[in-house]
């Protein structure tokens, strides 16, 4: 009998789970080989915004005009056209990003035990265009202007939805908000829905658009983006450094299927890394600002490494969430004290957001991504436009990539609200053992 059937969370088996396959649609590029490329060679994505938003809106006049745009992506590369115009653009990158992971796993959508085969959507807002788009067009000519189509494919959980019926899962599917920790709050849950028994793969998509003129007034007002950057917005971002005053706002989506040992090896796929270790918490503060004393983020961190069973001198790398803000860097830094003591002042640590901008929702699983590729490389990725460091104690990564032999990454994602959540990705030794 397998560990599946035979219900491997009651004997108390704890199986490992492992990534397969990855896939993005970036600002930094259309693949996720493209965006780590760019991110390597410490490329932006950030550029400066005009004209219409999507939304129905538009940039002109705005306080602040930059941000990560998808540029070049044809949604007629995943969706017949009649389809296409039916759906937010978010969920064309969505889907592309999910292909490509499944293309690169190996598996081209077909899974071994398409009923124990699950769907998680990590996103702070969903498909946002829509809605907009169907508000205005309420205002503009009444019930009888508004598509039908906004209650089938303008949920947080339209993606899932789209993508089971796509592929032939059917396993549960659902949306999972948690603000900026939602990809990483997703991958986690993934992992234990693996682990324990409850599936045999999961297929996670970040996604995110939120880069239109409501979203970024509204940030703008809280004064958290970064501004004054018109006339060079690839030096927006500076996470770390003394002059960061912000973040820059972006968009995209990113994949990851995670599986069992077993479900690799039912259908000969490779495992990329292992998922090993999962973090969260909440702050309990503020409904913008961290906990100034990080305890939050720390707490999700240590939960992280002890789910994971490594100590912290096995960490190699910290992809940090890194956004850029004053608070934000600040706490951060604050939390890899608590939570790994003299090692944080070792470990190499990188804020991929300088390239990117801030994916938000999107962000946890784009960077989960990013540490599979720097488990592949041996390759840490630098931190751009840091200037002078506002923490020079602590060994953050600029100018170019750095060569390092690395066996474990934690990434971090914090959000509004008070959201943390860690994840640690490891070397995959094995894919055929279960631990108990």
């Amino acid at each position: 009998m397998s560990a599946s059937q035979s219900g491997p969370a009651q004997r108390g088996i704890r199986r490992p789970v492992f990534v397969s396959g990855i896939g993005a649609v970036t600002p930094c590029g259309l693949d996720a080989e493209s965006t780590w490329q760019a991110v390597l060679a410490g490329r932006s994505g950030v550029g400066l915004l005009h004209g219409p938003d999507g939304c129905g809106g538009s940039y002109d006049n705005l306080p602040v005009r930059i941000g990560g745009q998808v540029r070049g992506f044809d949604a007629r590369s995943v969706l017949p056209p009649h389809e296409s115009r039916r759906l937010s653009r978010v969920l064309w990158w969505a889907i592309g990003a999910a292909d490509e992971a499944l293309a690169h796993a190996g598996s081209a959508g077909r899974l071994p035990s398409a009923s124990r085969a699950e769907i998680i959507i990590g996103t702070g807002s969903g498909p946002i265009e829509t809605m907009q788009q169907q508000t205005r067009a309420l205002d503009a000519r009444g019930p009888r202007g508004v598509t039908p189509y906004v209650a089938m494919h303008g949920a947080p959980d339209a993606a899932g939805a789209l993508l089971s019926m796509r592929y032939d899962l059917h396993g549960p599917t659902l949306g999972l908000s948690a603000t900026c920790a939602s990809g990483a709050v997703a991958l986690g849950e993934a992992m234990r829905r693996i682990r324990h028994g409850y599936a045999d793969a999961v297929l996670v998509v970040g996604m995110e658009d939120c880069l239109n003129a409501v979203n970024l007034s509204a940030n703008a007002r809280m004064r958290a983006l970064a501004a004054g950057y018109e006339t060079d917005p690839a030096s927006a971002c500076r996470p770390f450094d003394r002059a960061r005053g912000g973040f820059v706002m972006s968009q995209g989506a990113a994949a990851i299927l995670v599986e069992s040992g077993e479900s690799l090896r039912a259908r000969g796929g490779r495992p990329l890394a292992e998922l090993a270790g999962y973090g969260a918490s909440s702050d309990a503060w503020h409904a913008t600002a961290p906990d100034p004393e990080a305890r939050g983020a720390a707490q999700a961190i240590d939960a992280c490494l002890q789910d994971a069973g490594v100590t912290p001198r096995e960490i190699g790398h910290v992809n940090a969430h890194g956004t850029g803000t004053p608070l934000n860097d600040s706490m951060e830094v604050q939390a890899l004290d608590r939570a790994l003591g003299q090692a944080a002042r070792q470990v190499p640590i990188t804020s991929t957001k300088s390239s990117t901008g801030h994916l938000l929702g999107a962000s946890g699983v784009l960077e989960a991504v990013f540490a599979v590729q720097t488990l592949r490389d041996a390759l840490v990725p630098p931190t751009i436009n840091l200037a002078e460091s506002a923490f020079p104690d602590h060994d953050v990564v600029t100018g170019r990539a750095r060569p390092v032999e690395v066996s474990a990454v934690l990434s971090n994602s914090f959000g509004f609200g008070g959201h943390n959540a860690s994840l640690l990705l490891r070397r995959a030794l094995h894919a055929t053992e279960e631990t108990s």
